[in-house]
């Protein structure tokens, strides 16, 4: 027969294991008593319950990183993709959290996976691929609407990858050729306008000066005999030599 003296160690074990509860810095309790909230939510720290009348229920204060998984999506183009997304929140009232919605995890990822369908395909792909900033400010508008009066604070959403049908992506790989292909030729054309300005400028400047065009001649002239050793026949101006056939007659 069990002594009298362990059955009153094991309901006082009982008793303290069931009344004792201790809640860290990030952590929130909620306490019902009989079914009934009572106050506001407690801790952190230790906390001291009534058994079998009170319940308490642990909320996290923490930012959740929510992964919202890949979503099909047809854009406002009716081009068809797959996107997924995660979502950045965290409980700011605990006592809304736990009595205003049932799961308020679950609610909340149901909501940003419709939210992101919704958004995306008001969007065309060429404002999804460009302008995913302003897609995330707008996702993470929406969502902090909605979850405000659950006590969550959505503080950011980011579109991680957009999913292209192959097709699609053969497409824009063509037209980033076409477009680099057009910048290219831009950029000869600009080169080419730009050296013949220099040459005319160049030709204005010699044709008023001729000693200039003869020293021009003259550095060509070095230039070719110092490259290639080979003999050359140049055409010498006239003027050059003009002054020592005077000195010889």
């Amino acid at each position: 027969m069990i002594p009298i003296y362990l059955f009153v160690i094991v309901i006082i074990v009982f008793f303290l294991a069931s009344a004792i509860k201790i809640l860290n810095e990030y952590e929130r309790g909620v306490i019902f008593r009989l079914g009934r909230v009572l106050g506001s939510p407690k801790g952190p720290g230790l906390i001291i319950l009534i058994p079998i009348i009170d319940r308490m229920v642990k909320v996290s204060l923490r930012t959740v990183v929510l992964d919202i998984p890949p979503q099909d999506v047809i854009t406002r183009d009716n081009v068809s993709i797959k996107v997924n997304a995660v979502v950045y929140f965290r409980v700011i009232d605990a006592l809304k959290a736990i009595i205003d919605v049932e799961n308020y995890l679950y609610a909340t990822t149901q909501l940003s996976q419709t939210t992101l369908r919704s958004v995306l395909g008001q969007a065309e792909l060429d404002e999804l691929l460009s302008h995913r900033e302003k897609i995330n400010d707008r996702l993470q508008e929406i969502l902090d609407m909605h979850t405000e009066s659950w006590g969550i604070k959505v503080s950011n959403v980011e579109v991680k990858n957009v999913d292209l049908p192959q097709e699609m992506q053969r497409a824009i790989a063509r037209q980033a050729e076409a477009e680099r292909e057009r910048r290219a030729k831009i950029i000869g054309a600009e080169g080419e306008y730009q050296a013949s300005t220099k040459l005319s400028e160049a030709s204005d400047i010699l044709s008023r000066n001729p000693m200039a065009l003869q020293l021009r001649y003259l550095q060509t002239l070095i230039e070719i005999s110092t490259e290639k050793n080979s003999t050359i026949i140049f055409p010498i101006p006239i003027d050059l030599i003009k002054s020592f056939m005077e000195k010889g007659k």
